[in-house]
């Protein structure tokens, strides 16, 4: 039977890492690298207890074994760093994936099936994202799909989001690229965010597990958008290096020039404006999506195998 796992480099509560970890148990991983990016006794107890998991609190001794003593700086490169350390550990699966702890696998049918049928060549599988969108009512079930690149998908965002459609790429927030499932047993291999290397060279990645969506909560709600959005700016996924939909000398703005501006211009009430055309989970945007085939719904009842997998765990 083909076996899969996740690497994850986590600061967060215990409780979200508690349920990100159930979660995927119960949707049969075989094991789990949880990388703790800071001091979590509660969430390293959770997980140092079931057997199934590998957890590793990120202090100075692990970075002495990872880079000579050196934090990095930057998550981004700490979670690059855990995942090429959990990808060339002694191999306990077939298949390996790097994820975020706000990132859900969410499958059609069994994830050990789904990757058993990728063709013996290929190296790496790529799992394409469905972003959430934003409820006060518990966790978010309706997402927005992944738009293909071609020459219909700018079209496409300007109908759903007619006022910030230009600078927001594929109509997204986060990333577009997704992750990527890696076969275990290659030599030389560095796993990054989104995309794996052999010996510095990009390994090819198979589009064949549509039947894979990865559900991503980048944000669940307004207080948790607003709250993360300044942090995102400076050193998130809104930064000033990364692009957005146009580039700058067609004279459209990246999504970290047009979040300057319209807090610069409207402060908060711009922000809240945007959210609400964008991010959202309203009966207009929830339309407009489903006329164009992007509308997905999914329960994940993220609280559901907690007891199952966690029998001792109370959050406290």
């Amino acid at each position: 039977m083909t076996t899969w796992g996740l690497s994850a480099t986590i600061k967060a509560p215990a409780a979200e890492i508690v349920r990100f970890a159930a979660y995927h148990l119960g949707q049969g991983a075989h094991r789990l690298y949880i990388y703790l990016d800071d001091d979590n006794p509660t969430a390293f107890a959770a997980c140092k207890a079931h057997p199934k998991i590998r957890v590793t609190h990120c202090d100075d001794a692990h970075w002495r074994t990872l880079n000579n003593g050196r934090r990095p700086v930057k998550h981004q490169v700490r979670q690059t760093f855990n995942a090429t350390h959990a990808y060339n550990r002694p191999a306990e699966v077939d298949w390996l994936i790097h994820i975020d702890v706000d990132e859900f696998l969410v499958p059609e049918r069994p994830i050990s099936k789904i990757l058993a049928t990728q063709p013996a060549e290929a190296l790496c599988a790529r799992v394409r994202p469905m972003e959430a969108l934003a409820t006060d009512t518990g966790f978010p079930t309706y997402f927005k799909a992944f738009i293909p690149n071609g020459k219909d998908r700018l079209r496409t965002v300007r109908t759903l989001y007619p006022t910030f459609g230009d600078s927001i790429k594929g109509g997204f927030l986060s990333h577009l690229a997704g992750k990527v499932f890696v076969r275990t047993g290659l030599n030389n291999v560095r796993v990054q965010i989104h995309n794996a290397f052999q010996n510095d060279v990009e390994i090819p990645t198979a589009e064949r597990t549509e039947e894979i969506g990865l559900a991503h909560f980048h944000t669940r709600n307004w207080d948790q958008w607003i709250g993360s959005f300044h942090y995102r700016l400076d050193r998130g996924s809104y930064r000033a290096e990364l692009g957005g939909n146009r580039s700058t000398d067609q004279g459209k703005l990246t999504i970290h020039q047009m979040f300057q501006v319209i807090f610069q211009d409207s402060g908060e009430a711009g922000l809240r404006a945007f959210f609400d055309e964008v991010c959202a989970d309203t009966p207009a945007l929830r339309s407009r999506l489903e006329q164009h085939g992007l509308l997905r719904q999914a329960d994940l009842d993220l609280d559901a195998t907690i007891s199952r997998f966690f029998p001792e765990y109370t959050d406290s």
